[in-house]
């Protein structure tokens, strides 16, 4: 059994979008008392990542002011209009020499757990694998741990999807952990929001 990994695990929270599927920015709507914003990233901190890097661009300001009490770090991706690739290259800039991996968490994904993050960190350290990922009832998607020897790699990669082409590169090498198709739910489109919301056994009444 290989010696078990230490050193901290960095968290990436991209939440930089511009919404505009949904018409509003969805990180600011609430579900379940808290906005989908502070709710997720409340979960990574929960989870012991540290430190816990929030990518933000659009609505920046109103985003960070989400942010108050949290233990966490705003980073502003000013080239946001260009798409999660260059939120994602934004929030591996700022990861500390320290940290020994990071674990890429997409914020409109708000049944993701806090110990489905830790679970993915624990897995990490237990084994000698470069990449830990989430897979949903047979789709990979975040949350994704990636060791840092692949970040040269996803910062260098272009386009759209970036973390995906270095999953497909390393599947091989990869660990994956299992959860429920329904966890794989997030938010793009009012329909989403409100089917979410009634998932929760929120009033209806109170949406957007």
């Amino acid at each position: 059994m290989p010696r078990e990994r230490s050193g901290p695990v960095a968290g990436i929270v991209l939440a930089a979008g511009t919404s505009s599927r949904m018409g509003v920015n969805k990180m600011l709507l609430k579900l379940d008392g808290e906005t989908i914003l502070r709710r997720t990233v409340s979960r990574a901190v929960a989870a012991g990542l540290e430190p816990v890097l929030v990518v933000l661009g659009h609505e920046a300001e109103r985003a960070r002011a989400e942010l108050s009490g949290l233990a966490c770090e705003p980073v502003l991706n000013a080239d946001y209009l260009l798409g999660i690739t260059a939120s994602l290259h934004a929030g591996l800039a700022k990861v500390p020499a320290r940290s020994a991996a990071a674990v890429v968490i997409l914020a409109d994904m708000p049944f993701v757990t806090s110990s489905m993050i830790a679970s993915l960190v624990d897995r990490y350290r237990q084994s000698a694998a470069p990449l830990v990922i989430s897979d949903y009832a047979g789709v990979d998607a975040p949350p994704m741990l990636y060791d840092r020897s692949l970040f040269s790699e996803l910062q260098a990669m272009k386009g759209e999807g970036c973390g995906k082409q270095v999953v497909k590169r390393h599947r091989g090498e990869a660990l994956a952990l299992s959860w429920p198709a329904a966890a794989l739910a997030d938010v793009d489109v009012r329909a989403d929001y409100e089917r979410l919301r009634a998932e929760l056994g929120e009033d209806e009444s109170r949406g957007l």
